[in-house]
């Protein structure tokens, strides 16, 4: 299992995804699922994933390729839009999941996976795109301003108490990384280091690149702070005051 993270907001993007993969208990292993695309002064793109790691990485190879093929075929550096974006990775999807996914299926192995994958061209705003296993996708909106995959139940609570359009970017930075502390809380299939991607809006470049390790001293300032605060806005809570019959 794994647990990614994007938002858009006013002021920008940010991508999150963890690094542990796991084919049962005696096979953990750190494999990044984040890819970004970059050219700066035209268009910063940012993929995560999650699902069968075989599936996720041929699909995001399959279009990087395409991109250094340098014809004049559509590719993420020659796409007008991020919806073209996300059209060349939902038919890459497709494409790899015709071609692996029966032999996959005849050995029981699941081939769903799933990407968020988002960013700026120049001459439109940022947009993010969640991609599924089918290859069709959808968008975020003002209203739903973010998209989790993978273990997504754990995090979920404090993005919604805290993240909308006109949160800030060091805030929504914050709100990310204690839904993960949250998530890895609560699930061992969901691990450090962290992968973390800040983009601000029109810079057409990225702001922060970021690998956070077990030893970063900013998240472990998150995970002890955000556990005791809980702790304690717990235990001032009133008791309730019903009576029994």
């Amino acid at each position: 299992m794994t647990y990614c993270v994007a938002m858009s907001v006013d002021a920008g993007m940010i991508f999150a995804s963890d690094s542990r993969t796991n084919a049962g208990v005696d096979q953990i292993m750190r494999f990044s699922k984040m890819r970004v695309f970059a050219r700066d002064g035209d268009r910063v793109i940012v993929s995560v994933c999650s699902g069968n790691l075989s599936i996720t990485q041929n699909a995001v190879n399959t279009i990087e390729q395409r991109a250094r093929a340098g014809d004049n075929a559509l590719n993420l550096l020659n796409a007008q839009s991020m919806f073209d974006v996300a059209r060349l990775l939902g038919d890459a999807m497709r494409e790899v999941n015709q071609r692996d996914g029966e032999y996959l299926m005849q050995n029981n192995i699941d081939s769903s996976a799933n990407f968020l994958i988002g960013g700026q061209i120049r001459g439109e705003p940022p947009r993010l795109f969640r991609v599924y296993s089918e290859g069709n996708f959808i968008e975020a909106t003002p209203e739903t301003c973010y998209f989790q995959i993978g273990e997504t139940k754990y995090g979920k609570p404090i993005i919604d108490r805290v993240v909308t359009r006109g949160t800030g970017l060091l805030e929504a930075t914050k709100c990310t990384l204690v839904s993960f502390d949250s998530t890895m809380r609560s699930n061992i299939s969901v691990g450090l280091p962290i992968d973390l991607v800040v983009y601000e809006t029109d810079s057409y470049r990225i702001k922060l690149q970021r690998r956070i390790q077990e030893s970063d001293p900013y998240f472990q300032m998150v995970h002890t702070q955000w556990g005791e605060g809980l702790r304690r806005v717990f235990a001032q809570l009133p008791n309730p005051d019903w009576t029994t019959e």
